[in-house]
């Protein structure tokens, strides 16, 4: 096993790790910038407020892609057993 299958397989774990994480992390940003402009215009400043509608969205966010992100980490790691011959030098 070279140093550029390595990086591979670490490349392509960020890669799908970077495409799992999207849907949460862009539902709490998005979420978490429009209850911040709320309350900069009310001047409402409970952490409450900016808590809960953030984990309720990344929640339905999670529930929506998560079937989606199961298939991704299965079809993954699917493709790392099938490399395992090659990585060894049988093939």
């Amino acid at each position: 096993m070279d140093t550029n299958a390595v990086l591979d397989i670490g490349l392509a774990g960020l890669m799908v790790a970077g495409k799992i994480s999207a849907p949460m992390l862009i539902t709490a940003l998005v979420v978490g910038f429009a209850i911040s402009l709320l309350q900069s215009i009310t001047q409402i400043q409970e952490v409450t407020l900016s808590f809960v509608p953030k984990a309720i969205a990344v929640a339905i966010a999670l529930v929506i892609c998560g079937h989606w992100m199961i298939q991704e980490m299965v079809s993954f790691t699917n493709a790392l057993f099938e490399k395992i011959p090659s990585l060894l030098g049988g093939g």
